[in-house]
């Protein structure tokens, strides 16, 4: 049975309502990150925006590489929506769930080895590492929560309730920010604060959503989800296939912007606190960016569903003009209010100059990032994630090589440069393999 609640046409106005309650809920994110940084970054010492920026770094990479939980759901549920498989959908949610329990498990038992690694793998002062073992002790124990809320967006993203996923990573973005501040404001933790406001958050929100999402199913879909039948060895074979591509593609991604705060590092803690400055500007144009890619994810898996290619390539071609468009607004807004945005974040001088000195690339990276994001989306909702892998693995060897050798000769310019290149080749990388998708029709 085919799902017939849903356009044939996907124009620019689709794509741009459906993107609009995602542009809220993705503008929360970076949020959260500015705020975190604002917070560290006006307590008088570097020490304290280089340990979260070193800790959140790791932590990002650690959660961010089981994207897949969130980016393997919106394919496989986009697809059965299509089919009307209400039933398979409850089973696919079950199925990541138990997946996402099994490994935040084990990366909370090698927490010793987490920490052990990343003060091995960075330069910085005894004072940095013990803030650094801080965090990432008190992080860790979020990581079940933060993998049920991936699963639950993918989920939304999937059956194109954009509304409700947006509502979820709101309600998450807004504890987090109201947890956060009191810690370290009013009870004045620091970097422990910080960690624990996000602790707080993530398991209230998964707690209230998980419950949501269970009377969504009984109303909507009108069946009961139950684990019978859960373990089907090629319904599992599907998604370990899926997810392991995603996986490595995501460990690769994240281990770049790991990268980025080692050669910081190695560069000194100011210029690791710069850089994690500069980085919320890149998140934020990113997250907002991705409201086209996640909306397209649900869309270009549908048209996918329905074997409808003439509908998939107005989607693609829509949905890539929208984004290039939107940043180019950020470029502007960025070029006009970059300094009074580096001024409220940090009150450290020395931190704001440099800054000054890096803002052309944070004016002119949005634009050229739009079409990997964009990219991201189309490949992630035709469930094409072995060009994904490929494509990535080729891009960060390639950024990893340049950036040694140009941050050796023109210091931090150098880095930055590198990463503007780096997203260029993750477009072309794509590009290269877009053919796969077209095969499906």
């Amino acid at each position: 049975m085919i799902n017939k609640n849903y356009p044939i046409h996907i124009s620019r106005k689709q794509i741009f309502l459906l993107s609009v309650p995602i542009f809220f809920s993705n503008l929360a994110i970076p949020l959260v990150g500015i705020i975190d940084t604002g917070l560290m970054g006006n307590l008088g010492q570097s020490k304290f925006l280089a340990a979260t920026s070193i800790a959140t770094s790791v932590m990002t990479m650690m959660i961010w590489s089981f994207g897949f939980l969130r980016m393997g759901t919106v394919g496989i549920v986009a697809q059965l929506f299509a089919k009307s498989d209400y039933r398979e959908i409850a089973k696919t949610l079950l199925r990541n769930f138990l997946i996402a329990i099994v490994i935040a498990m084990v990366i909370i038992l090698f927490k010793p080895i987490i920490i052990g690694l990343t003060e091995n793998f960075f330069s910085t002062s005894i004072e940095t590492q013990e803030l650094i073992k801080t965090y990432i002790s008190v992080r860790v124990l979020s990581v079940p929560a933060e993998f049920i809320i991936y699963i639950l967006v993918g989920f939304y993203l999937g059956i194109q309730k954009t509304n409700i996923s947006s509502l979820l990573v709101i309600v998450l973005s807004a504890l987090n920010i109201v947890f956060s501040s009191f810690f370290v404001l009013s009870l004045n933790l620091n970097v422990f604060g910080v960690a624990l406001g996000t602790l707080i958050a993530s398991y209230i929100t998964a707690i209230i959503f998980s419950l949501f999402t269970y009377n969504f199913i009984l109303k909507k879909f009108q069946i009961i989800p139950t684990f019978k039948r859960l373990i089907v060895p090629s319904k599992l074979l599907k998604l370990f296939t899926i997810n392991f591509d995603i996986f490595i593609r995501t460990v690769v991604l994240t281990f770049s912007f790991l990268w980025i705060s080692y050669l910081g590092s190695k560069l000194g803690e100011d210029y690791l606190a710069v850089n994690t400055i500069l980085m919320q500007f890149i998140v934020l144009a990113a997250f907002f960016l991705d409201a086209y890619a996640f909306s397209t994810e649900g869309v270009v898996g549908f048209t996918i569903g329905r074997r409808n290619k003439k509908s998939f390539l107005l989607a693609v071609k829509n949905s890539i003009q929208l984004s290039f468009f939107t940043a180019l607004i950020i470029s502007i807004f960025y070029l006009f209010f970059f300094k009074q945005i580096i001024n409220i974040i940090t009150d450290i001088d020395i931190l704001r100059f440099i800054s000054y000195k890096h803002a052309i690339w944070i004016i002119i990276i949005p634009p050229i990032a739009s079409f990997c994001y964009q990219l991201d989306g189309i490949f992630i909702g035709a469930s094409q994630t072995k060009e994904m892998r490929n494509g990535m693995i080729v891009s960060v060897v390639s950024f990893i090589v340049i950036s040694i050798y140009l941050t050796q000769y023109f210091g931090n310019h150098g880095l930055w440069f590198s990463f503007l290149l780096f997203t260029l080749f993750r477009s072309l990388t794509l590009n290269f393999f877009f053919n796969k998708i077209l095969n499906k029709f």
